[in-house]
């Protein structure tokens, strides 16, 4: 069955935690802001899973987690059984992560490293991101004169460098986005577009797991990207097969009016191009000998985050 695309908040807080809305609140904020899906991260408790039902209907599912806020870095827990609640007192030192997310993966779900570079007490995370399935590597305003906002460009880097490491070794996280909602006026500013074969949460899940997602700054950017080898595509998430053919590799863009499209590969930044108007077209020509991966980042022309995308992968 074709996959469709379907947008999603993956980092929300209500007031079952620190947050200032309430879960009614947040679900009419969903809509508005076009989102087709929402994941509940209240700090380390479940309190909030049961109280979603009555807001949504088949145009917005609700996946239950927990934002598991340890003593060295915080890290989402997506999908997990409703009402389970992820413990979150100990550290890196004390060598139990491996513990709490085979438990998350014993629901079908998902551990996510959140916001590596977040400015305040057990915000820096200290835990090897081998162990997880996905970085957040957008979380909150790109740029933001906020003192506790995460360090976006510092966590996109460091997650585009052991792509270059994980990538030949076939194991490599996908990245996200999430708004790290608190307060009013922040849901899905960044969020998540994933492809699913339905608005299940099982299926969504699987879309973030495999890569098959890119990341919108808001709801009027639209992104298409994917390469090509001969007759043979590839998009987001996916493996193409090159056979020493040169590769195209191929980006539309619209709902940025002024930015430039860059085309990263494990050797960094190879194509940069800048554009003004409504829609962007670009096609970049490589040979494929000793490249393993291209993605995409559409930056304003202030040089913040409009979106980005996880690798097609070449082999």
């Amino acid at each position: 069955m074709p996959a469709n695309w379907y947008r999603g908040d993956c980092h929300i807080h209500s007031v079952y935690s620190d947050g200032e809305l309430a879960p009614r609140q947040l679900v009419t904020a969903a809509r508005a802001a076009g989102l087709d899906f929402i994941a509940t991260t209240d700090h380390n408790t479940a309190a909030a899973h049961d109280v979603w039902a009555p807001y949504t209907g088949d145009d917005l599912l609700v996946i239950t987690g927990e934002e598991v806020t340890t003593r060295t870095g915080h890290w989402l827990a997506l999908g997990i059984a409703t009402g389970r609640v992820i413990d979150w007192r100990y550290g890196a030192d004390d060598d139990v992560i491996g513990r709490h997310l085979d438990e998350v993966h014993s629901s079908g779900g998902l551990g996510v490293v959140a916001h590596p570079h977040a400015p305040f007490p057990t915000g820096t995370f200290e835990y090897p991101w081998r162990d997880f399935d996905v970085v957040e590597v957008w979380n909150g305003r790109w740029t933001s004169d906020r003192p506790w906002n995460a360090d976006n460009e510092a966590a996109l880097g460091d997650w585009a460098r052991n792509l270059a490491v994980d990538v030949p070794d076939g194991r490599w996280r996908p990245a996200i986005g999430g708004s790290d909602t608190h307060l009013e006026h922040q849901i899905g500013v960044p969020h998540t577009v994933v492809a699913a074969e339905n608005l299940g949460a099982g299926a969504v899940l699987a879309g973030i797991r495999a890569g098959r997602s890119w990341i919108a700054g808001s709801r009027a950017v639209e992104l298409s990207f994917g390469a090509s080898a001969g007759d043979d595509l590839a998009g987001i998430g996916e493996r193409l097969t090159t056979r020493g053919r040169p590769v195209v590799v191929h980006l539309e863009v619209s709902g940025v009016p002024d930015g430039t499209a860059v085309i990263h590969t494990d050797r960094g930044e190879v194509y940069r191009e800048s554009f003004r108007g409504p829609r962007h077209v670009l096609a970049w020509t490589t040979e494929a000998d000793g490249v393993r991966f291209a993605r995409a980042e559409i930056r304003h022309r202030d040089g913040s985050m409009a979106a980005l995308t996880n690798p097609v992968i070449l082999v």
